[in-house]
């Protein structure tokens, strides 16, 4: 048998590479497709239970049974995916949904799933939103509602900023777009009590990557202990990052206890040594957040009267907050307003 030569030019490396690349474009298209047929078919299969239901006649006949003898003869007859809370998902999907067209074809079952099951109306439209405009895995999805990230970003908001919250999910045009009420360390694994401000900025470098999830999208990070010489003197910022969306820096300065009001005048200061010499052509002025332990709200307006408007004060905790607590404070908002 004749051994056969390969080419080895660049012109045949150049075609291998292409067939590869429209191979490999052609699978994630048939892929695409059938994510959407499958849920588009299932939706459908929710309309048809419901409009099945909605017989007075039928659904007192069958009642709380239809699922279960729909879950039995569908399997016989089809196979595998027609469990009775899958079916109760599909009734569930249709229900939520009902113009198909709101829900976006990226957007796997395993998605749909999870969304569908947020009993609010809000938060199901802005994790819909979230996950459709950040192309959030399942897992991060999941995460995000763990971790009541609609909750998180809407205490910090008005009400027709929340609304728009919900309805668009979290659109970063200006600095207050960025910035939580309060923000959770709970990926930090120190103690609540007993540790530095030393301690926490280390492990918030160590756990970087779940640090910049916690700070939501567009940070990149820049450094510790960034050094800012004035008056021949030097300051340390604590964590400075870029935001890429907004075009700025972004000072971080932690206290393990509660803020000082000479701890907003030293951000201040901060604030305008990155604007006057560390800004170059195009950047937007800084922002900086003070991420406090504790803080007295009164202490922080009086503090902050006059001041930099990109300048933050938040909170921090050391424990996945409760999202239910924080859904009913949520809601009183909403109703007091």
């Amino acid at each position: 048998m004749n051994n056969i030569e390969k080419p080895n030019s660049d012109n045949y490396h150049l075609l291998i590479k292409q067939i590869s690349s429209v191979v490999s474009e052609a699978k994630k298209q048939v892929a695409a497709t059938i994510n959407n047929a499958l849920v588009e078919t299932y939706w459908n299969i929710g309309k048809y239970i419901v409009e099945f239901e909605q017989d007075g006649q039928t659904r007192a006949k069958y009642g709380e049974q239809l699922l279960l003898n729909l879950s039995k003869d569908l399997t016989a007859l089809l196979g595998k995916g027609f469990s009775k809370s899958n079916l109760f998902n599909m009734r569930l999907f249709y229900t939520r949904f009902p113009i198909f067209q709101t829900v976006s074809g990226i957007l796997s079952w395993s998605h749909i799933i999870e969304i569908v099951n947020i009993d609010s109306e809000l938060e199901r439209n802005f994790y819909l939103a979230e996950t459709t405009n950040e192309k959030w895995s399942v897992r991060q999805l999941k995460q995000q509602k763990e971790r009541g990230l609609f909750m998180q970003l809407a205490l910090s908001k008005n009400k027709e900023q929340i609304l728009a919250l919900a309805e668009k999910g979290n659109s970063v045009e200006k600095p207050e777009d960025i910035i939580k009420s309060t923000y959770t360390l709970d990926f930090l694994n120190i103690p609540e009590v007993k540790h530095s401000e030393t301690t926490l900025e280390s492990a918030l470098i160590e756990n970087l990557e779940q640090f910049l999830l916690e700070l939501g999208k567009g940070f990149a990070f820049v450094g510790r202990q960034y050094r800012l010489t004035v008056d021949n003197a030097n300051y340390y910022a604590d964590l400075v990052f870029y935001h890429i969306i907004l075009k700025c820096y972004v000072v971080i300065d932690l206290k393990i206890g509660k803020v000082k009001h000479e701890d907003i005048g030293q951000m201040n200061m901060y604030l305008g040594y990155f604007a006057i010499d560390k800004n170059n052509k195009g950047d937007n002025p800084p922002i900086g957040i003070i991420l406090a332990k504790e803080k007295d709200e009164v202490m922080v307006q009086y503090a902050m009267y006059g001041n930099n408007n990109n300048l933050f004060v938040s909170k921090y905790q050391m424990y996945l907050p409760n999202v239910e607590d924080l859904r009913k404070l949520l809601y009183q908002r909403l109703e007091s307003k």
